[in-house]
């Protein structure tokens, strides 16, 4: 993923601003993290690169 990617991210559940945890790069790019969003609570994770932005309970 790449960083640019957050002006345009939003929280899919409340719409409100997510915050960026990088744990892993490749250059400029974003291959493991966390986007949280501290409105409702919730983390959505970054893996090879690609936000996973569905909802907890739609997840598996």
């Amino acid at each position: 993923m790449k960083p640019d990617l957050m002006e345009i991210l939003c929280c899919p559940v409340c719409k409100g601003d997510l915050t960026l945890t990088t744990t892993k790069k490749d250059g400029p790019e974003i291959v493991v993290g966390n986007l949280h969003c501290a409105k409702c609570k919730i983390d959505y994770p970054i893996e090879d690169g690609i936000p996973n932005l569905l909802p907890p309970e739609d997840r598996d």
